[in-house]
């Protein structure tokens, strides 16, 4: 089949005819239809995360069912599906809890040692993405990381369910489990900000602020159910959000992880107010504050992981939410393009107008 391959870290994207096992165990065959262009694979790809190559990439995944192996039980050939990169064994203690995104035996999902590789180019195997490998014709995934949906569901629209939708509108229904009528921020309006504004139009949010340096972004933000925009190149926004909500925000969602931008974070948040941290752009982002302040203001800052998502619970939901014209999905595809096509599709997402590219055509 043909897939793209990241030789070398830093390398491009580079089309070859990979080949492909057939399904064992509990692996599921998937042709692939829609594949989502996510900055965390151009981050793998450019550096050495811990993510070996070589390697196939591309995690946001939705297509058809296509192979079987013998112990699956869930799915049948032709049914759709969109793929999420969390992995889970379903028998450890923090899966047998509900919370899955925490396992301590993610790779339970994968092929052992002595098991042939997924893919593998020219006779040597290849690391197949966070268990998915969606840049692809085909993708071979355990079925535990499938979530089977609606046949109506457009594939685009679908794929980014996987991760940016799952991510963003999990980190404030799962994580934050923001209520009807409380305020929240949103720091960063990208892709995944975005669905974190979604997140909170579903669970009630009244006041619903969206930060960021483009103007391009904050409109796209209003389209998204955002009640307020505030320009951070141009204003003090931890002054524009109290002005807004009297004395901060319930939840306040750092998607962009940079020193200055997180430190607003902690300001913005009201007493008793949450800090959730989700983007990293600076890995070396700290947050100082004195015990007193935290005790005094009640405050909590906690770390999210894929929305504390609970993939076959919350897709499904979201897919319904959206098949009811109850969740916005359509305007974060901007684009669409061919397999061959990623490394000028990941260059277009320089384009503050650009919210999602999406490989449709393979």
């Amino acid at each position: 089949m043909k897939a793209l391959v990241v030789e070398a870290f830093g390398a491009p994207f580079t089309l070859a005819d990979v080949d492909l096992a057939d399904p064992i165990g509990r692996e599921v065959l998937v042709e692939v239809k829609a594949s989502g262009l996510c900055h965390s694979d151009l981050a793998a790809a450019q550096h050495d995360l811990g993510l070996p190559v070589p390697s196939v990439l591309g995690h946001e995944v939705a297509g058809v069912v296509v192979g079987l192996g013998p112990d699956v039980t869930e799915f049948a050939v032709g049914d759709h599906v969109v793929g999420c990169l969390v992995q889970y064994c379903a028998r450890c203690d923090r899966c047998l809890s509900g919370r899955i995104n925490q396992c301590r035996h993610p790779e339970a999902t994968l092929r052992g040692a002595d098991q042939p590789p997924r893919l593998s180019l020219n006779g040597k195997p290849l690391f197949q993405g966070m268990g998915l490998g969606g840049f692809a014709e085909q993708c071979l995934v355990h079925e535990s990381q499938l979530v089977r949906l609606p046949d109506r569901m457009p594939f685009a629209q679908a794929a980014l369910m996987g991760c940016g939708v799952a991510t963003g509108a999990g980190a404030v229904v799962n994580t934050a489990r923001v209520q009807a009528g409380e305020t929240v921020v949103v720091m960063g309006c990208g892709g995944v900000g975005l669905n974190a504004i979604s997140g909170a139009v579903t669970a009630g949010a009244t006041t619903i602020v969206a930060v960021d340096v483009a103007e391009e972004k904050l409109e796209t933000a209003r389209r998204f159910g955002a009640t307020h925009t505030v320009n951070s190149r141009t204003t003090d926004p931890v002054e524009a959000v109290r002005d807004i909500t009297g004395d901060g925000a319930d939840a306040v969602f750092d998607f962009v992880g940079m020193p200055q931008v997180t430190k607003h974070g902690w300001e913005m948040a009201t007493k008793g107010g949450g800090l959730y941290l989700i983007g990293s752009i600076d890995p070396e982002t700290s947050l100082t504050f004195t015990s007193i302040d935290a005790v005094v203001s009640q405050k909590r800052v906690q770390g999210v992981y894929m929305g504390s998502t609970v993939p076959k619970r919350d897709l499904p939901m979201y897919a319904e939410l959206y098949l009811a014209g109850r969740f916005n999905l359509d305007d974060l595809v901007s684009k669409e393009i061919s397999l061959g096509e990623v490394n000028e599709g990941y260059q277009a997402l320089r384009d503050p107008n650009m919210t999602r590219v999406v490989i449709t055509s393979f």
